[in-house]
């Protein structure tokens, strides 16, 4: 039971890297702009809500096998991901007003968001 939460942060590990290699260059290179702008709208709020849910149990499964000296990786990992849910709105807002600054700003953030995801996972799978 004690190897649940490496199994589940190898978990969050790989969804990042399956969005970010594989579903994010097919999408650009398969959809046209408006096409991809719905699919990855609709995709985003899920792949953060995923993250979070995936955090959340690795926390309890973290806490249940005495491992209190990784708590805060999953909750970190939790924070961010709804840190990363929450700016979902305002992006795409920046985007359809045409605010390109505040867009790349937006989009950076949460992007650095999902870095720091991988790399709070990547900590748990060290351990």
């Amino acid at each position: 039971m004690e190897n649940v939460s490496f199994i589940l942060s190898g978990c969050i590990i790989g969804i990042i890297i399956f969005q970010s290699a594989v579903i994010a260059p097919v999408v650009f290179s398969v959809l046209s702009g408006q096409d991809a702008s719905v699919f990855l709208r609709k995709i985003f709020p899920l792949f953060f809500l995923l993250i979070a849910c995936l955090s959340i149990i690795n926390t309890i499964c973290v806490f249940y096998n005495d491992q209190l000296h990784l708590i805060s990786v999953p909750l970190a990992s939790f924070v961010l991901s709804i840190l990363a849910y929450l700016l979902i709105p305002a992006t795409n807002s920046s985007r359809d007003e045409g605010n390109e600054i505040r867009f790349r700003w937006l989009h950076r953030t949460s992007v650095l968001l999902t870095l720091l995801i991988l790399v709070c996972n990547g900590v748990i799978a060290a351990f």
